[in-house]
């Protein structure tokens, strides 16, 4: 774990391997959610992983910034600390979108890169993104004060136990309206470069065929901006499942992937 000369902290695993994975979080949870594959990556590569702020049980005062800024702390990290080149960068959802911007901003430099339903930026009039952002935000609002069994509701029973939905209850609770707004926002209405060099990494696209409705957008956009990129539907996942519900599956398929 290291948080010197830089506000995020970034947590390590597997040190003694020589291949490095960084994974981006989703929003909605901390950056322990990738515990379910952590132990099973770190064995053969050197894991990384930012604790995203506002989204940080170490830093409960901590508020999210933006995609940019904490994309671009990151990658100040990881070139300080020698990691130019890392063998994947892996990101999910909002995760997903700091992959999408750290390969177009091309400070750092990987083999391959996992997009795993990343959300990419509205290209609306500025108006419609605030009432979309004035939307998830007071949604959310109503999730961080609903009671348990009214937030259950919403959850698949025979996907999450009570255990996960008061591990996403607790998240929500800690995430002051400041960060829900600008996490919303950013994640939805982030910048990309204006001119982004053709990637020399490998990029998978993956998504749950049961959302593949709600990524039709984000797919058409990344289809623009990298056009080599696989897309990968996954069976029977909804929005950001793999790695928590599947995790031996999700190792052996992102394994098979950064080792073709």
């Amino acid at each position: 774990m290291s948080n010197i000369s830089n506000p995020i902290t970034i947590h390590e695993f597997g040190e003694d391997n020589t291949e490095t994975i960084v994974m981006f979080q989703p929003l909605g949870v901390w950056w322990d959610v990738y515990d379910y594959v952590i132990p099973i990556l770190k064995k053969d590569y050197h894991i990384v992983v930012p604790a995203i702020p506002g989204l940080d049980p170490d830093q409960p005062n901590s508020e999210f910034t933006s995609i940019e800024d904490i994309e671009l702390k990151v990658s100040d990290w990881l070139i300080e600390n020698g990691y130019s080149h890392v063998k994947c960068l892996y990101g999910c959802s909002m995760g997903g979108a700091m992959v999408i911007r750290m390969i177009a901003c091309n400070k750092i430099t990987t083999d391959y890169a996992v997009i795993d339903a990343g959300i990419t930026p509205y290209q609306l009039p500025k108006i419609f993104t605030y009432f979309i952002g004035v939307r998830d935000w007071c949604m959310t609002e109503i999730g961080k004060h609903a009671s348990v069994k009214v937030f259950s509701s919403v959850f698949d029973p025979k996907k999450y136990s009570e255990e996960d939905i008061l591990y996403i209850k607790k998240v929500l609770k800690g995430m002051s309206s400041k960060t829900i707004w600008k996490a919303f926002y950013s994640t939805n209405n982030y910048s990309m470069p204006k001119e982004i060099p053709e990637p020399t990494c490998k990029i998978q696209y993956w998504y749950g065929d049961e959302e593949k409705k709600e990524r039709n957008w984000d797919i058409d956009f990344v289809k623009k901006v990298y056009p080599k990129t696989v897309f990968v539907e996954n069976k029977g996942q909804h929005h950001a499942e793999f790695f928590s519900l599947h995790p031996e599956e999700f190792c052996k398929q992102l394994k098979e992937f950064i080792e073709s």
